[in-house]
């Protein structure tokens, strides 16, 4: 099934925990100057105007990046401050948010001379418009099933190596899939640091990924969660978003908890984050 488009949902709360994630652990990842290689396994358009008529019928980014970026000013945690700041540089005019980038840009921005970036896509439209988008030359945008692309690079020639995973699990099939794909990684390139999001929803499905990466060996899990609010027996749709990164950078947990403390209150007042390791420390 390819029906999924991340242009209904772009900007929303669970972009900014993925993208605040990632960003966090690439900042850290960049103090050293040997190479890394991203792969980023459903990398979707690159970049969300907006005003298209896709975001605009849900309008999800209100509820998302845009109290942030009103805020602005206000929020001075370094790491949130220093996000904030990098998001202007996604729009035409800086005072003014009308464009949402996603992770194909947030890889883009730090990429240095020694480093190399794979970008999948399988839906055929949504690989159209990344094709668009204006990249680094070290960035490869491949048309294809970007779980099993990764199966197929890994180990890669850099010192170090860096993924996300971020699917949109329309299929059951494929939480486990998820699991598969980072154990067999992991095996190849055990120091690699993966990310994975999943989405939180009332099924519960998200717990067979949870279930599988528990009991599959791996030593450094960390795993947070944003809510919006509590699910009960009338919830349905989103709820939350979880974050899973496999041997995260050492105090990523502290940074995040920190930033997510002055987002939280902006999402509304039943908004909630919390973080625990998964497996290890």
């Amino acid at each position: 099934m390819l029906s999924y488009q991340h242009a209904y949902h772009a900007g929303n709360f669970a972009d900014v925990q993925k993208h605040l994630t990632l960003y966090a652990v690439v900042d850290y990842l960049l103090r050293k100057k040997t190479a890394i290689t991203y792969i980023d396994t459903h990398a979707g358009r690159g970049l969300y105007p907006l005003g298209t008529k896709e975001t605009q019928r849900l309008q999800e980014y209100r509820e998302g990046i845009w109290p942030l970026w009103k805020a602005s000013e206000q929020l001075t945690d370094p790491l949130l401050s220093s996000w904030l700041t990098t998001l202007r540089a996604a729009q035409p005019h800086a005072s003014e948010l009308t464009h949402y980038p996603g992770s194909p840009w947030w890889l883009s921005q730090p990429l240095r001379e020694q480093d190399r970036l794979t970008l999948f896509e399988l839906h055929p439209g949504e690989h159209e418009h990344l094709s668009s988008q204006s990249l680094p030359l070290q960035a490869q945008r491949i048309y294809g099933d970007g779980l099993a692309g990764l199966s197929q690079l890994v180990p890669v020639a850099t010192p170090r190596l860096c993924v996300l995973i971020d699917p949109s699990y329309e299929r059951k099939a494929e939480y486990l899939e998820v699991v598969d794909a980072v154990t067999y990684s992991l095996a190849k390139a055990r120091h690699a640091v993966l990310l994975v999001w999943y989405p939180l929803l009332p099924a519960g499905n998200h717990l067979s990924l949870l279930n599988g990466l528990r009991e599959s060996g791996i030593r450094k899990i960390w795993r947070s969660e944003l809510q919006r609010h509590t699910p009960n027996e009338q919830s349905h749709g989103m709820y939350g978003s979880g974050m899973l990164v496999i041997n995260p950078p050492w105090g990523l947990d502290e940074r995040l908890a920190a930033a997510m403390a002055h987002i939280t209150p902006l999402l509304g007042s039943e908004s909630d984050y919390r973080s625990e390791w998964l497996v290890g420390e």
